[in-house]
């Protein structure tokens, strides 16, 4: 027992001593492992590939549609809190997730709208991924989510819009 103690002791005076030495790069370690662990439920479903739009990248067609949900409340106006938190609820419910999976796919939504300069070009760029990693159910889980979203009112952008994913799933 005395030599495991010993042996614990000497790798935390070896720690120390190269923290104390090189703390800059201590601090760099700490911020690329929080990074590292804040960023992990992204990396399981969307891989960043080299030359490639970021749309491509896309392996999960839960945040295809909620990139395509997103880009479909912005085309009318700039969303209410009521219409994201209205996003956030049927995200939960349609594709079964949780708050915080929810809130990471708003948030991967809207940056992958904004890489496609704005939501009128995201949403066939992204019926035309959802389309390609479709699993069968992809056009229902689409219309359960974007129906509620729309209300009765549609306005031309989104009339339009709607026509153009179904040009792309063909019905």
């Amino acid at each position: 027992m005395h030599i495991l103690i010993g042996l614990v002791a000497a790798i935390g005076g070896l720690v120390w001593w190269w923290m104390r030495s090189n703390p800059h790069q201590t601090i760099d370690i700490a911020s690329d492992v929080a990074t590292t662990v804040r960023n992990a439920p992204r990396k399981l479903a969307f891989r960043k590939q080299a030359n490639a739009h970021p749309v491509e990248g896309i392996d999960d067609e839960r945040i295809a549609i909620c990139a395509i949900a997103q880009s479909f409340i912005e085309l009318d106006d700039l969303p209410t809190a009521e219409k994201r938190d209205a996003l956030g609820e049927l995200l939960r419910t349609e594709l079964v997730c949780t708050r915080d999976d929810a809130h990471e796919m708003q948030v991967l939504g809207r940056w992958l709208m904004t890489e496609c300069h704005g939501p009128q070009e995201a949403i066939p760029r992204l019926g035309k991924r959802l389309k390609k990693i479709d699993r069968g159910d992809a056009w229902d889980d689409l219309q359960n989510v974007l129906g509620p979203l729309s209300g009765d009112a549609l306005s031309s952008k989104q009339i339009s819009a709607a026509e153009d994913l179904k040009l792309i799933f063909r019905k």
